[in-house]
């Protein structure tokens, strides 16, 4: 643990207390669902998150593994919707519209199994 420095601050001693510095790459969308979700719904795990300075490793954690589950489940969702490349060719409006039912399906499935829990 390091040495707590103070600065004074008129008749009061203030600590210094700073985090420190991380070299943080951009979140993808569930990380800043995730945050949002925190800061609106729990602040005090979000508080606890922000100084411990395990806030942004816990984003990163489950904007990755939402985006590999996603990865994951689209297949199988297609496979079972009949979703091929012939559908695509014949009728690609009915292949856009059941590939965002599939993409809506697997994105709530997500957000309630990993970002809103």
């Amino acid at each position: 643990m390091s040495e707590l420095n103070y600065r004074a601050s008129g008749d009061y001693l203030i600590p210094d207390l700073s985090l420190s510095e991380t070299a943080e790459t951009p979140l993808g969308k569930y990380g800043r669902i995730r945050k949002t979700y925190l800061k609106e719904h729990r602040p005090v795990l979000f508080s606890n998150l922000l100084l411990s300075e395990k806030l942004y490793p816990h984003l990163r954690e489950i904007d990755e593994t939402a985006q590999s589950r996603l990865e994951t489940m689209m297949p199988k969702l297609m496979e079972a919707a009949g979703i091929s490349e012939k559908l695509k060719a014949e009728n690609p409006m009915r292949w856009v519209g059941l590939m965002n039912n599939c993409k809506a399906q697997a994105e709530e499935t997500i957000l309630r199994e990993l970002v809103y829990s």
